[in-house]
């Protein structure tokens, strides 16, 4: 008996022949791209949601996704699913040597030296990367350019971080976030007033790495803290309301979430 995978792998392939979709044989890498995007935000909203039942939906459509490029790449002789598959089999098992250990290294080395925690863990990733990366000159070329601002930040950081450009404490971020609002105030009436505010966003960004905290999570959560409390002040009516009257509205609305 086939497995769903399998069958999902067939009906792609059944979808891209001849006697199959005429829209699913127009796909390409690059029409599927803004669908593909949506898609993860999708599972993402479920996770924040904890909906285990649209999780399982929202994976299956991301899972879809891979499959389909899968098939137009084996298509254009470059790859197929399988391909994706091993690929996947053998970086996993490569990079955790820690974990792996009955296993022979693939690239025939000895296996790594014991691993103490996350940091650890995270630093002997980075090393095997790098090797298996050796055409690459900066640990930041595999980096994904599409990545929004903020995570890409984040990234940034923990690479740099990972190399010993770091902060001891979170009392070194905090500075330079102060530093940082004291230069945009400098720069008002100055033209580097935008790469001042940059600035900020990218200390205040490495202030979240060094406590612990996802600063696109926390944004994500503050966003809809505002658009919940807008709501409120939406149903209570604003029309010919002056602009210091909706501002007293919405304080009484923030006085009353703490009550």
């Amino acid at each position: 008996m086939l497995k769903p995978i399998e069958i999902l792998v067939a009906i792609v392939s059944k979808l891209r022949g001849p006697d199959g979709c005429a829209w699913d044989r127009e796909q390409t890498h690059q029409s599927l791209r803004s669908g593909l995007v949506e898609e993860c935000c999708e599972v993402i909203d479920a996770i924040d949601s904890q909906d285990f039942v649209a999780l399982q939906e929202e994976l299956g459509d991301l899972l879809l996704h891979v499959v389909f490029h899968s098939q137009i790449a084996k298509e254009s002789g470059h790859f197929d699913f399988e391909k994706v598959c091993a690929t996947i089999v053998h970086k996993m098992i490569a990079r955790h040597p820690h974990v792996f250990r009955p296993f022979p290294q693939l690239d025939g080395t000895t296996p790594m030296a014991e691993v103490q925690g996350t940091k650890e863990i995270l630093s002997q990733w980075e090393k095997i990367k790098r090797k298996e990366k050796s055409q690459r000159t900066s640990v930041l070329d595999g980096l994904a350019k599409s990545l929004p601002s903020l995570l890409y930040a984040q990234k940034l950081q923990s690479k740099a971080a990972n190399l010993g450009l770091d902060w001891p404490d979170p009392s070194g971020p905090m500075q330079k976030v102060r530093e940082e609002l004291a230069e945009v105030e400098e720069a008002l009436n100055g033209d580097n007033f935008e790469e001042e505010l940059g600035d900020v966003l990218f200390a205040v960004v490495n202030l979240c790495r060094k406590l612990g905290v996802d600063a696109e999570g926390a944004l994500k959560k503050a966003n809809k803290k505002f658009e919940d409390r807008f709501r409120k002040l939406e149903k209570m009516g604003l029309e010919g309301k002056t602009p210091e009257e909706v501002n007293q509205i919405w304080e009484r609305i923030k006085l009353m979430e703490n009550v």
